[in-house]
C-alpha cells in the first residue's frame, strides 16, 4: 500500500475518532454544564501528568527503534526493544499507581475543588494498563501496522462514548455525573489495553529478553517524557493557576472555573480539529522518515519533510475562513454558548503555528532531535505562563488564548529554524506565498457572506450557506493557483490495473 493510501486510510479513521470525540464533549458539555466540565478537565489534565511520566516518551521511541533494526533486519531486537518499553512502564506506573492510593488524604489537597480529586482516583486504576497499551501501540507504529493502531483507537473512544452515554443519559443512578464520565474513561482504557493485547500476540508479537536495549531505550526516551510530561505539568499548573488569577481579578470561585472550562471544554476542542489530519500525517511518515535518516538519503528526508510541512499549513489555512465566519455560530450551535463562539472566531489565526508546532515537532523527534525540542518547549511554556500570571486582570479567559498563541508562535518559529538545519533547506516559502494570496480573500468573502445572509434568512440556513460559499471559492482557487490538484489527488487512490499477460 503507499504511501498516500496509508494516509487516507489512517486519516479516514482519526478524522472519525476525533469526530466521535468532538460529538461525546458536546453532550458533556450540555449534561455537565461548563463548571462540571471543568471539573472533568482538571481531574483529566492532572492524571495525563502520571501517564506522561510512566509511558509518553517511550511509544515514539520504541517506533523509532523498531524502525532502526527493520532497516538492519534484526528481529529479535525489535521484540527485545518492545519488551524492554514494557518493563520500563511498568516500573513507573505500578509505585506511582500504590504511592498515590497510599498518600490518598494529602494528595486531595492538590485540588481546588474535591470533586475533583474523587475523578482523578477513578482515572487513576486504569494508568498501568493503558501505559502498557500505549507501548504496545509504539510497536504497531514501528512496524507500520497503521490500520491495527488506528482501528484500536477508534474502538477505544466508541466504548468510551458507549458507557458514558449509557451512565449519563439512559441509567440515571445516584452517582455524580462527573464521576460517571470517568468510569467510562476507565472502562474504555481496559478495553483498549485488552484488545491490544490479543492482537499484539495473535500477529506474532513476541516478549524476548530486554538485554541491551533497556538502557538506551530509556535514555533516548527521557527527553520526550521530560518534554511531554513538562507539557502535562503546564497544563496541570494553568488548570489551577488561571482559576487563581482570576479570582485574584474579582472573579467568583464558580465562574473561574466555568471560564476555565469554556476555553479548554469547548474553544479548544474545536480550535484542535486539524489535530486529527496533522497526526495522521506524522503517524504515517515518522517511521519512513526514521528509516530514511538512519540509511542516510539525506534528500529523501528533504521531500518528506517539505511535503509534511505543506499538507500541515493546507489544512491549517482550510479551516481558517471557516472559524473566522463561522465561529460563533459554532458555539452557539454546539454548545448553545455564544462566548465560546466568540473566542473561536478571533483565535482562526492560532490555527497556523499550533499546527507547524504540532508536525514539526514530531518530524524533529523522528530525526533524533528529542533535547532540542525539549528547550524549544521550555521557551514556549514561559511565555504562555507570563501571560497567564500577568493578564487575566485585563483579558479575562482571553489571556489563556493570548498565551497559546505566543506560546505557539515561539515554538513554531524555533523548530522551523531546527528542521532548516537538519535537512539543508525548507522549500516551502512560495506554497506559503500562494496559500496567502488564495486565502486572505476567502477570510474576507466569509465574512461578508455571512453577514448577507444573517441579515435576510434565518440562523441554520445562513451558517449552511456560508460554509458552501468558502468551500466552494477555495476549491476553485485551490485548482486555480495549482496548489492542489483534485484529479491526481484521486488517482493516487484507485487501483492500478495490471497489464495484460504475453
Amino acid at each position: 500500500m503507499n504511501l498516500y493510501r496509508t494516509a487516507a486510510i489512517v486519516t479516514i479513521f482519526s478524522a472519525l475518532e476525533h469526530g466521535l470525540g468532538f460529538l461525546y464533549r458536546i453532550i458533556l458539555s450540555r449534561t455537565l454544564g461548563s463548571e462540571g466540565l471543568g471539573i472533568y478537565q482538571v481531574s483529566l489534565t492532572v492524571f495525563a501528568v502520571f501517564l506522561t511520566i510512566c509511558s509518553s516518551g517511550l511509544p515514539i521511541t520504541l517506533s523509532r527503534v523498531i524502525s532502526k533494526h527493520r532497516a538492519e533486519k534484526y528481529k529479535r531486537g525489535e521484540h527485545a526493544a518492545t519488551t524492554a518499553a514494557i518493563l520500563l512502564t511498568l516500573s513507573f506506573s505500578v509505585p506511582v499507581t500504590v504511592l498515590l492510593f497510599l498518600l490518598r488524604k494529602p494528595f486531595t489537597a492538590v485540588f481546588s475543588d474535591p470533586r475533583c480529586a474523587d475523578l482523578f482516583y477513578i482515572f487513576l486504576f486504569g494508568l498501568s494498563f493503558t501505559s502498557v497499551y500505549a507501548i504496545i501501540r509504539g510497536s504497531f507504529w514501528g512496524n507500520k501496522r497503521f490500520f491495527a493502531y488506528s482501528l484500536i483507537e477508534l474502538i477505544e473512544e466508541i466504548v468510551m462514548i458507549f458507557v458514558g452515554i449509557l451512565l449519563l443519559v439512559v441509567f440515571r443512578t445516584g452517582a455524580a455525573d462527573v464521576n460517571k464520565a470517568g468510569i467510562a474513561v476507565l472502562v474504555s482504557y481496559l478495553f483498549s489495553f485488552s484488545i491490544a493485547s490479543v492482537y499484539f500476540f495473535a500477529r506474532g508479537g513476541r516478549l524476548a529478553s530486554p538485554k541491551g536495549e533497556l538502557l538506551p531505550l530509556l535514555k533516548a526516551s527521557l527527553p520526550v517524557t521530560a518534554m511531554r510530561t513538562s507539557s502535562s505539568l503546564m497544563s496541570s499548573l494553568i488548570s489551577v493557576l488561571f482559576p487563581m488569577r482570576l479570582m485574584a481579578a474579582g472573579y467568583s470561585s464558580s465562574r473561574a472555573m466555568s471560564e476555565y472550562g469554556v476555553v479548554y471544554g469547548m474553544v479548544m476542542p474545536v480550535l484542535m480539529i486539524p489535530s486529527s489530519l496533522i497526526g495522521s500525517i506524522a503517524l504515517v511518515l515518522v517511521p519512513e522518515l526514521s528509516e530514511c535518516f538512519y540509511k542516510g538519503e539525506r534528500e529523501k528526508v528533504a521531500v518528506l519533510v517539505e511535503k509534511a510541512l505543506n499538507a500541515t499549513l493546507l489544512i491549517a489555512v482550510l479551516l481558517i475562513p471557516f472559524f473566522m465566519a463561522c465561529g460563533e455560530g459554532v458555539g452557539v450551535l454546539l454548545y448553545s454558548n455564544a462566548a465560546s463562539g466568540k473566542m473561536i472566531e478571533k483565535s482562526a489565526l492560532i490555527l497556523i503555528p499550533m499546527s507547524v508546532t504540532m508536525i514539526s515537532t514530531s518530524l524533529l523527534n523522528s530525526l533524533g532531535c528529542e533535547k532540542q525540542t525539549l528547550g524549544i518547549f521550555t521557551l514556549g511554556s514561559c511565555a504562555m505562563l507570563l501571560c497567564v500570571w500577568l493578564l487575566p486582570k485585563y483579558l479575562g479567559s482571553g489571556a489563556l488564548l493570548v498565551g497559546m498563541t505566543c506560546d505557539y508562535l515561539l515554538c513554531a518559529a524555533c523548530s522551523l529554524g531546527l528542521l532548516r538545519k537538519k535537512t539543508g533547506k525548507l522549500r516551502s516559502g512560495k506554497y506559503v506565498l500562494k496559500l496567502a494570496l488564495a486565502f486572505l480573500p476567502v477570510c474576507v468573502l466569509g465574512v461578508l457572506a455571512r453577514m448577507l445572509f444573517m441579515r435576510y434568512m434565518s440562523y441554520l440556513p445562513a451558517l449552511v450557506l456560508t460554509v458552501l460559499c468558502i468551500a466552494g471559492t477555495e476549491a476553485v482557487l485551490l485548482s486555480l493557483l495549482k496548489l492542489f490538484d483534485f484529479r491526481a489527488f484521486f488517482l493516487k487512490f484507485l487501483p492500478k490495473k495490471k497489464a495484460p499477460a504475453l
